[in-house]
């Protein structure tokens, strides 16, 4: 047998560590993405606020108009950003259902605070801005924020020659020279987010490549053993055959032997069986969403950091039989896979948009074995049919029976 195919309790558990610091390291990453985002707009809203301060039209209607509508703007930017990091590259340019809203506050707010501070810039940057947030491929992307860049540098040369006192042009020139920075620098942002998001999925495929290779070991090690202990049982069975009329007694010695080699055989592969465990929770949902994508499905999946200590023994076929019985009814556009601890149990949730009809099945499998099985282990199946979603959550104990050892 392999030797290598087992993992040590203290490498397993340096693994995991090392997982959980990889996730809050890329979830910090995005944060400190974010803010230098959001900072940089929030001082040019500042900015622009004070440059209708000095422009004389600082009313107090027309301050709240442009301080109010920037804050505003800048939220729905945040809005277009975290659409932004669960991006990948079968997501569409821009999603009208979620991101419509924040592209109208923005257009609306650029009209407000470009009509108010007389500043073609200023009316321009929050529709260039949001524009640099949706889903460019890497080559479109460069040329976008280019063209944004050469279109703002035009427009703060045309609002120069519309400027006027001294103390007017400074703060305008504060204005414009972010106006022009932010764009470069949104994107600029977002390219270290997506080599960052690339390394840690080169990770993850790294990881379950290890698991596929040693489930590749165990498979050899299974057929050398079973193939080993099959044809000595094959061979005892024969001669016993050949014996039962010449010498029973002899025939039943071999027929002790084989069942002896039976009993080797079952030993040897709980053996395997033990050595291998079970394939970590965070491998079972990746290899769901890439075989609902194999399908066609647009599919995504949230996974907390330590979902390996969740109980893999219930929620492992849990994951595969949803997963088929998705598969089995279409697939649908779409579909969405979490697992997330709640307080003493941990939920796992499949979402889709075309397995509505989906019944159990007579023979014990679809939703009426995922109950089961929950069931068994002090949990709760719910089954959630909309219009146009059907959702399956199964909610376990933590702390299943036999899992400690895991």
């Amino acid at each position: 047998m392999s030797t290598a195919s087992a993992l040590e309790p203290d490498g397993a558990a340096t693994a995991e560590r090392g997982a959980r610091r990889l996730a809050r390291g890329v979830t910090a990453t995005w944060w400190y993405t974010v803010a230098a985002v959001v900072v940089f707009e929030v001082v040019i809203v500042l900015t622009t606020v004070q440059a209708v301060l000095q422009g004389g039209s600082g009313l107090p209607a027309t301050v709240i108009a442009v301080g109010l509508g920037g804050m505003l703007w800048v939220a729905s930017t945040i809005a277009l950003l975290i659409d932004y990091r669960h991006r990948t590259d079968a997501t569409p340019l821009i999603q009208w259902r979620r991101q419509l809203l924040p592209v109208l506050v923005t257009v609306a707010y650029g009209l407000t605070a470009g009509a108010i501070s007389g500043l073609w810039v200023v009316g321009a940057l929050p529709l260039l801005q949001s524009l640099m947030l949706l889903n460019w491929q890497s080559g479109v992307r460069l040329r976008v924020v280019l063209a944004a860049t050469v279109v703002l540098v035009g427009l703060v040369a045309i609002d120069a020659q519309r400027t006027g006192d001294a103390e007017a042009l400074r703060v305008w020139g504060v204005v414009s020279s972010f106006s022009m920075i932010l764009p470069g620098m949104t994107v600029v942002s977002l390219w270290w987010w997506d080599v960052l998001v690339r390394l840690d999925r080169a990770r993850a495929s790294e990881s379950r490549l290890a698991a596929t290779q040693e489930r590749l070991r165990v498979a050899t090690d299974v057929h050398d053993l079973q193939g080993h202990h099959l044809q000595v049982i094959a061979l005892q069975l024969e001669l016993a055959e050949r014996l039962i009329t010449k010498d029973p007694d002899a025939a039943l010695d071999q027929l002790r032997a084989a069942r002896g080699s039976v009993a080797e055989a079952q030993q040897g592969t709980r053996d395997l069986a033990l050595r291998f465990r079970s394939v970590p929770l965070s491998d079972e949902i990746a290899n769901a969403v890439d075989l609902l994508r194999a399908a066609g499905t647009s599919a995504e999946a949230t996974v907390d950091a330590g979902a390996d200590r969740a109980p893999a023994s219930v929620l492992g076929p849990v994951i595969r039989e949803t997963t088929t019985n998705v598969l089995r009814h279409g697939g649908g556009k779409w579909a969405h896979l979490s697992l997330k601890r709640a307080g003493a149990s941990w939920r796992y949730e499949i979402v889709n948009d075309g397995a509505a009809g989906q019944t159990a099945s007579d023979d014990g499998s679809g939703l009426e074995g995922v109950a089961r099985r929950a069931s068994e282990a002090g949990g709760t199946l719910e089954v959630r049919r909309g219009k146009q979603e059907f959702a399956v959550v199964v909610t376990v104990p933590a702390g299943v029976p036999g899992e400690e050892a895991r």
